[in-house]
Protein backbone atom coordinates (compact mmCIF):
# COMPACT_ATOMS: atom_id res chain seq x y z
CA UNK A 1 0.00 0.00 0.00
CA UNK A 2 1.46 3.29 -0.80
CA UNK A 3 -0.83 5.55 1.37
CA UNK A 4 -3.19 4.93 3.74
CA UNK A 5 -6.36 6.44 3.25
CA UNK A 6 -6.66 9.66 5.42
CA UNK A 7 -9.73 8.27 7.62
CA UNK A 8 -7.34 5.86 9.21
CA UNK A 9 -5.02 8.31 10.58
CA UNK A 10 -8.56 10.20 11.40
CA UNK A 11 -9.39 6.70 13.10
CA UNK A 12 -6.10 6.62 15.27
CA UNK A 13 -6.48 10.16 16.18
CA UNK A 14 -9.91 9.69 17.23
CA UNK A 15 -9.22 6.09 19.82
CA UNK A 16 -7.17 9.05 21.20
CA UNK A 17 -9.83 11.28 22.39
CA UNK A 18 -12.19 8.13 23.34
CA UNK A 19 -9.23 6.15 25.55
CA UNK A 20 -8.20 7.79 28.39
CA UNK A 21 -4.20 7.03 28.84
CA UNK A 22 -3.57 5.94 25.42
CA UNK A 23 0.31 7.26 24.47
CA UNK A 24 -0.15 5.48 21.34
CA UNK A 25 -1.72 3.77 17.70
CA UNK A 26 -0.84 2.75 14.65
CA UNK A 27 -2.16 0.65 12.14
CA UNK A 28 0.35 -1.70 10.17
CA UNK A 29 0.10 -4.67 7.60
CA UNK A 30 0.28 -8.15 8.95
CA UNK A 31 3.28 -8.60 7.65
CA UNK A 32 5.31 -5.44 9.84
CA UNK A 33 5.21 -2.53 7.05
CA UNK A 34 3.46 0.37 8.95
CA UNK A 35 0.46 2.05 7.25
CA UNK A 36 -0.09 4.75 9.91
CA UNK A 37 0.78 5.93 13.21
CA UNK A 38 0.53 7.90 16.20
CA UNK A 39 3.45 7.32 17.90
CA UNK A 40 5.68 9.62 20.08
CA UNK A 41 8.15 7.73 22.14
CA UNK A 42 8.47 4.62 20.27
CA UNK A 43 10.07 3.94 16.70
CA UNK A 44 7.22 3.06 14.35
CA UNK A 45 9.09 0.79 12.28
CA UNK A 46 10.38 -1.63 15.14
CA UNK A 47 6.81 -1.91 16.36
CA UNK A 48 5.27 -2.76 13.55
CA UNK A 49 8.02 -5.43 12.96
CA UNK A 50 7.67 -6.38 16.40
CA UNK A 51 3.95 -6.61 16.21
CA UNK A 52 4.38 -8.97 13.23
CA UNK A 53 6.10 -10.86 15.24
CA UNK A 54 3.50 -10.86 17.94
CA UNK A 55 0.89 -11.62 15.48
CA UNK A 56 2.30 -14.75 14.03
CA UNK A 57 2.93 -16.30 17.80
CA UNK A 58 -0.51 -15.36 18.61
CA UNK A 59 -1.98 -17.03 15.18
CA UNK A 60 0.33 -20.16 15.40
CA UNK A 61 -1.05 -20.64 19.78
CA UNK A 62 -4.79 -20.09 18.72
CA UNK A 63 -4.47 -22.53 16.01
CA UNK A 64 -2.45 -24.86 17.87
CA UNK A 65 -5.28 -25.09 20.98
CA UNK A 66 -8.11 -25.23 18.03
CA UNK A 67 -9.38 -21.48 19.15
CA UNK A 68 -10.02 -20.52 15.16
CA UNK A 69 -7.87 -17.33 13.88
CA UNK A 70 -6.43 -14.79 15.50
CA UNK A 71 -8.56 -11.67 16.99
CA UNK A 72 -6.28 -10.12 19.63
CA UNK A 73 -4.02 -9.70 21.96
CA UNK A 74 -3.02 -7.93 25.24
CA UNK A 75 0.55 -7.97 26.65
CA UNK A 76 0.37 -6.29 30.17
CA UNK A 77 4.15 -4.98 30.96
CA UNK A 78 5.23 -2.92 34.25
CA UNK A 79 4.22 0.38 32.80
CA UNK A 80 1.72 -0.42 30.89
CA UNK A 81 0.08 -1.97 28.03
CA UNK A 82 0.75 -3.04 24.78
CA UNK A 83 -2.71 -4.53 22.69
CA UNK A 84 -2.87 -5.77 19.12
CA UNK A 85 -6.07 -6.71 17.14
CA UNK A 86 -7.35 -7.89 14.05
CA UNK A 87 -7.87 -5.14 11.58
CA UNK A 88 -9.25 -6.79 8.16
CA UNK A 89 -7.84 -9.58 6.12
CA UNK A 90 -4.07 -7.41 5.73
CA UNK A 91 -3.97 -5.30 8.59
CA UNK A 92 -3.47 -5.03 13.00
CA UNK A 93 -3.99 -2.20 15.11
CA UNK A 94 -1.58 -1.54 17.63
CA UNK A 95 -2.51 0.30 20.67
CA UNK A 96 -0.26 1.59 23.31
CA UNK A 97 -1.18 2.43 26.86
CA UNK A 98 -0.42 3.48 30.43
CA UNK A 99 -0.84 0.99 33.75
CA UNK A 100 -3.33 3.26 34.59
CA UNK A 101 -5.83 2.58 31.48
CA UNK A 102 -9.11 1.25 31.73
CA UNK A 103 -8.47 -2.72 29.85
CA UNK A 104 -12.15 -2.78 29.50
CA UNK A 105 -12.38 0.66 27.57
CA UNK A 106 -9.28 -0.01 25.23
CA UNK A 107 -11.14 -3.73 24.55
CA UNK A 108 -14.35 -1.96 23.18
CA UNK A 109 -13.05 0.99 21.92
CA UNK A 110 -10.46 -1.07 19.59
CA UNK A 111 -13.07 -3.65 18.55
CA UNK A 112 -15.35 -0.81 17.19
CA UNK A 113 -12.53 0.45 15.49
CA UNK A 114 -11.20 -2.30 13.83
CA UNK A 115 -14.08 -3.14 11.38
CA UNK A 116 -14.42 0.11 10.32
CA UNK A 117 -10.20 0.47 10.01
CA UNK A 118 -10.12 -3.01 8.07
CA UNK A 119 -12.90 -2.10 5.26
CA UNK A 120 -10.59 1.39 5.11
CA UNK A 121 -7.39 -0.79 4.51
CA UNK A 122 -8.82 -3.64 2.45
CA UNK A 123 -10.45 -1.34 0.20
CA UNK A 124 -7.75 0.62 -0.40
CA UNK A 125 -6.12 -2.46 -1.58
CA UNK A 126 -9.03 -3.85 -3.64
CA UNK A 127 -8.54 -0.33 -5.85
CA UNK A 128 -4.55 -0.78 -5.72
CA UNK A 129 -4.67 -4.11 -7.03
CA UNK A 130 -7.47 -3.09 -9.86
CA UNK A 131 -5.51 0.01 -11.09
Amino acid sequence: MTAAPPEVLAELQELRVRVPYLTGAMVASTDGLVIAHLLANAEPDGVAALTAAALGVGARLTDAVGHGGFRELLVNGEFGYVATYAAGTASVLTLLATADANVGRLNIEARRACPRLGALIDGALQRQRQA
